[in-house]
C-alpha cells in the first residue's frame, strides 16, 4: 500500500504545471569527432564520451543486432573488465566486474531503465536483475560505466552501473516487424510502432514473443514469453515529460552444470550428453510431488512476470537553474525451477558401495523394469529446487542543478523502497540415470535398505520463508567545473543509509521422518518448524569521489580518478548472520583517442576491497568466505576504420586480482594470495566487419568475432580450474532496400567447449576424470527477417 501512495505521489508531481527536458532524452549518435553523448554516470544531461573522466561503453542498436546476445546478459560480453557467464541461460546469469569477488549471479552491477534502477538491491540468491529485462527492439542503447561516478549515482553501487535507454516516437509514423527462427526450432516475433499523437506529444510501443525448447532440448517446452514496452513524451515550451511502462511476462530453462570428462585442458563430452546441447532435464523429470507434497515443473524455469512503471522529467525553475526527477515502480515475481546436480556421475555399483552394500534391484521409476547391467549403470544425483519471489520496488531521483558557465552544480536526494518474499525449497534429489534427458532409478540394496522412493534418495536439505523490507536514503552533491577549454573537474560525494528487516521461519531436521531406518530416502529432512526469528540492520556510510579530464586536442584526452564506494549486505546476507558491509576504493586513469581511422579508451585501474562475501549453498547449507581482496587491470576498447566500408572494433582486458585478508571455513582457512575466482587474466574480443553496398539502398554486411577467454578458477580455494577456450561467431546481413532486410548469425561456429562454472556444490574435483561443469551453448544459426515501414 506505501508503495503505491508513492506511485500515485510521482504521477501528481509529473502533472505539475511546468516539466522540462528529461535526462534520458534522445542523444546524438557517435559521429567522427567523438562527441557520442552519455548519460549514466553523470548528473545532469550527459557529457560527451571524449570529455567522461570516466570508462563507460555505448553500445548502440546496431552493435546489440551485431553481437547476437543470447540473453540480456550475454550483451554484456562486449564490455572491457566484464565477465558475463549466460551459459545459464535467459535468466541464470552470472556477472563479475573488474575483479570485484563475489560467488555468482550479479553482485556489484545496477541495471537502470531510463536512469534509475527497476530493482534496488543488485542482486539477491536466485536473482540477478538481468532476470528482469529484456532486449529487444524497443532498445535505443546500452551504457555501461565501470567504477569511476558509479558511487555517487543510481543506488550508490560502485561496480557496474549499466543503463538501458529506450527509443521514441518522432515525428512520422514508422514501425518494425521482425520474425526470427533458429536450427534448433525456437521461433520470436519482434514488433515496434512509434510516431505522433500531436504536435508535441509522441510514442513508442513494442515487444517480442517468443517459444521453444532452447539450444539444450530436454523434450518439452522450455523457453517461452515476451515483453512489451511503451512511452509518450510530451514536449513542452522549456522541456519534456516521458512516461514509460513495461510489462514482462518470460521464463527459460534453467541451465545447469552437466557431466564432462575432464584430461587436463582438454574438455570432452560425457557418454551421450553432448556439452553444447545436452541436458540431465527430460520429459520424465519435468513434474513430479515433491517429498514434502509440493508439485514442481521444471518448464516453469527461470523468469519473471512484472510490470514496471516509471518517469523522467524536469523543471526549469529559473535561468541555469534545473529541478529532475525520474521515478520507478516495479512489481512481480521472479522464480526458479531447476534441476541441479547433486553429485558427479558414478556406476550404480559404486554408488550401491558407498552405503557399505551392493545392489538389490535397480529398476527405472517409469514402467518398473529392472536396468540391464544394473551395476556398470552410470547414475547421478539431482535436485529439484523451487525457489519462489515476490518483488517489490519503488526507486526516485531528485535533484536540482545550478549552471553558472563554467561551473555545474548538483544537488540530489535518492530514496528507494524495496521488498522480497521468499518460499524456497532446495533438496528434493533424485537418483537418476546419467544420459541426456536423464531417467529416474529406484534402488533397494542387497541388505535390504531402501535409498529411494519415486526415485527421490532424499527430501529438502534447505527451506525458507521469510518476508524482507529494505529502504534506502541518499543525499548527493556533484560540482563540475570548467578550469580551462582543456582541463575539466569534477568531484562528488553521497552519504546513504541503509535499513533491512526481515522475519523468517526457522528450518529443524527431522531425523527419520516414518521411523524405519532401512528407508534411507526420509532420513535428515529439513521443515519449517513454525517458530520465527526477525533480523534488523541500519548502517549509513559516505562515498566520494574526484577525477579531472585534459584534452590535448580534439582527438586526445586523458583522465584520471579515485571514488570510494560501498555497498550494503543483502538479504540473504542478514538471513545467515553476515552483517559486514564492503568498502571499495577505486583508482583509474585512461586515455582516450578518436580520430577518423581510430577509436581507443585505454583504461588502467587498481581497486581495493574490504569486507567482502561470497556465499555458496554446499554440503545442504550457505557457506561463507569473507575479506579482503585486490585488483589491478587493463582494459582496452576502440574500433580501427583504415579504409571504406571495413572496420575493426576489439576489445580486451587484462587483470590481476587476488584474494588479501580473505577467510573461509569460519576463519579458519586463509585464502589470500589465491586468484579471484571465475575471473580471467586474460580475456579479448576482435570482430572485423565488411559492408558492401549495391543498388540504390541496398548492402551486405559480413562480420565476425573471435574471443578468448583464459583461464579461471571456479572457487575461491583454487582447487576447480577452469581451461582457457576460444569461440568464433559470425554474421551475414543483407539489406535489401531501407525497408526489408535478412539476417543469419552464428553462435560458437566451431562447437568450442569452453566451462564457464565448475560445480559449487561439490568443490575439488579437478583431478577426478568425470565432473560437472557448465560449458557454453554449442553451435547455432539464427534467421531473421524484418520490414520496416
Amino acid at each position: 500500500m506505501l508503495k503505491r501512495t508513492y506511485l500515485l505521489s510521482s504521477i501528481a508531481l509529473i502533472a505539475l504545471p511546468a516539466a522540462a527536458h528529461a535526462q534520458e532524452a534522445p542523444q546524438p549518435a557517435d559521429d567522427a569527432a567523438g562527441n557520442e553523448i552519455v548519460v549514466t554516470g553523470t548528473a545532469g544531461g550527459g557529457v560527451s564520451r571524449q570529455a567522461a573522466a570516466f570508462a563507460i561503453t555505448s553500445i548502440s542498436a546496431d552493435a546489440i543486432e551485431q553481437a547476437a546476445p543470447n540473453s540480456t546478459a550475454d550483451l554484456l560480453k562486449v564490455v572491457p573488465g566484464v565477465m558475463a557467464e549466460s551459459s545459464g541461460g535467459q535468466n541464470g546469469a552470472n556477472i563479475f566486474v573488474r575483479g570485484y569477488p563475489s560467488g555468482g549471479d550479479a553482485e556489484f552491477v545496477t541495471l537502470t531503465t531510463q536512469g534509475v534502477p527497476f530493482f534496488s538491491p543488485p542482486t539477491l540468491s536466485f536473482l540477478e536483475n538481468t532476470q528482469l529485462i529484456r532486449i529487444d527492439e524497443t532498445i535505443a542503447r546500452v551504457e555501461a560505466v565501470r567504477g569511476g561516478t558509479g558511487a555517487l549515482f543510481a543506488n550508490g553501487q560502485p561496480g557496474l552501473t549499466v543503463n538501458f535507454v529506450q527509443k521514441e516516437g518522432g515525428p512520422e509514423f514508422e514501425g518494425l516487424v521482425k520474425a526470427s527462427v533458429t536450427d534448433f526450432g525456437d521461433v520470436r516475433g519482434d514488433l515496434r510502432l512509434s510516431g505522433p499523437l500531436g504536435d508535441n506529444t509522441t510514442f513508442m510501443v513494442g515487444g517480442y514473443y517468443s517459444s521453444g525448447h532452447g539450444i539444450r532440448n530436454p523434450g518439452f517446452t522450455a523457453e517461452k514469453g515476451g515483453q512489451i514496452t511503451a512511452n509518450i513524451r510530451h514536449d513542452l515550451d522549456k522541456g519534456s515529460i516521458l512516461v514509460f511502462a513495461r510489462y514482462l511476462n518470460d521464463h527459460g530453462q534453467w541451465l545447469l552444470p552437466i557431466p564432462v570428462i575432464r584430461d587436463g585442458d582438454k574438455v570432452r563430452q560425457f557418454g551421450n550428453i553432448d556439452p553444447g546441447t545436452g541436458v540431465i532435464a527430460g520429459p520424465e523429470t519435468r513434474l513430479s510431488v515433491l517429498p514434502d507434497g509440493t508439485r514442481a515443473d521444471l518448464g516453469d524455469g527461470r523468469g519473471a512476470k512484472l510490470i514496471n512503471l516509471g518517469t523522467n522529467f524536469d523543471y526549469e525553475i529559473g535561468d541555469g537553474l534545473q529541478l529532475r526527477y525520474r521515478a520507478s515502480y516495479l512489481k512481480g515475481d521472479a522464480d526458479t525451477t531447476g534441476l541441479v546436480p547433486a553429485s558427479t556421475a558414478m556406476s550404480a555399483a559404486d554408488y550401491a558401495a558407498s552405503f557399505g552394500s551392493t545392489i538389490g534391484s535397480l529398476t527405472y521409476v517409469n514402467g518398473g523394469d529392472a536396468v540391464a547391467n544394473a551395476g556398470s549403470q552410470q547414475v547421478i544425483r539431482a535436485g529439484t529446487w523451487i525457489v519462489r519471489k515476490q518483488i517489490e520496488d519503488f526507486t526516485n531521483d531528485l535533484n536540482v542543478e545550478w549552471d553558472s558557465g563554467n561551473n555545474k552544480f548538483t544537488l540530489g536526494a535518492y530514496f528507494s523502497d524495496f521488498s522480497s518474499k521468499d518460499q524456497w525449497n532446495l533438496g528434493n534429489i533424485q537418483l537418476l540415470t546419467a544420459e541426456n534427458n536423464a531417467r529416474l532409478l529406484n534402488l533397494t540394496l542387497a541388505d535390504g535398505r531402501v535409498v529411494t522412493d519415486r526415485g527421490f534418495t532424499q527430501g529438502s536439505f534447505f527451506n525458507v520463508n521469510a518476508a524482507y523490507d529494505g529502504r534506502e536514503y541518499a543525499f548527493y552533491a556533484v560540482d563540475e567545473f570548467q578550469i580551462t577549454p582543456e582541463l575539466r573537474f569534477d568531484a562528488g560525494l553521497r552519504y546513504q543509509h541503509y535499513k533491512a528487516t526481515g522475519t523468517l521461519e526457522n528450518n529443524a531436521t527431522v531425523a527419520d521422518a516414518d521411523g524405519d531406518a532401512n528407508t534411507l530416502y526420509d532420513q535428515n529432512v529439513a521443515v519449517l518448524d513454525g517458530t520465527f526469528r526477525n533480523i534488523s540492520y541500519s548502517k549509513g556510510a559516505w562515498s566520494w569521489t574526484a577525477g579531472l579530464n585534459y584534452d590535448f586536442s580534439s582527438s586526445v584526452g586523458a583522465y584520471v580518478r579515485y571514488n570510494r564506494g560501498n555497498t550494503n549486505p543483502f538479504f540473504d546476507n542478514l538471513r545467515d548472520g553476515i552483517r559486514v558491509s564492503p568498502r571499495v576504493d577505486n583508482f583509474e586513469g585512461g586515455v582516450k583517442v578518436r580520430t577518423d581511422m581510430l577509436s581507443l579508451y585505454a583504461t588502467l585501474f587498481h581497486t581495493k576491497f574490504e569486507g567482502l562475501v561470497t556465499t555458496v549453498i554446499q554440503n545442504g547449507a550457505p557457506q561463507a568466505s569473507i575479506g579482503g581482496a585486490r585488483s589491478t587491470g587493463v582494459e582496452l576498447e576502440g574500433q580501427l576504420r583504415p579504409v571504406d566500408n571495413f572496420t575493426l572494433a576489439f576489445s580486451g582486458t587484462w587483470l590481476n586480482a587476488k584474494y588479501r585478508d580473505f577467510f573461509t571455513n569460519n576463519g579458519a582457512t586463509d585464502l589470500s594470495g589465491n586468484r579471484v575466482q571465475r575471473q580471467p587474466k586474460w580475456q579479448w574480443r576482435v570482430t572485423p566487419a565488411y559492408e558492401l553496398p549495391f543498388g540504390n539502398d541496398g548492402k551486405v554486411g559480413v562480420y565476425s568475432t573471435f574471443t578468448y577467454i583464459g583461464d579461471r578458477f571456479s572457487d575461491t580455494g583454487n582447487t576447480q580450474s577452469l581451461p582457457h577456450y576460444f569461440k568464433i561467431d559470425a554474421g551475414v546481413t543483407v539489406d535489401v532496400n531501407r525497408a526489408l532486410s535478412f539476417a543469419v548469425t552464428a553462435d560458437n561456429l566451431t562447437n568450442e567447449i569452453g566451462l564457464t562454472e565448475g560445480d559449487p556444490r561439490t568443490l575439488g574435483q579437478n583431478t577426478a576424470e568425470v565432473l560437472n561443469a557448465r560449458p557454453i551453448l554449442g553451435r547455432s544459426f539464427r534467421f531473421s527477417a524484418a520490414y520496416k515501414f
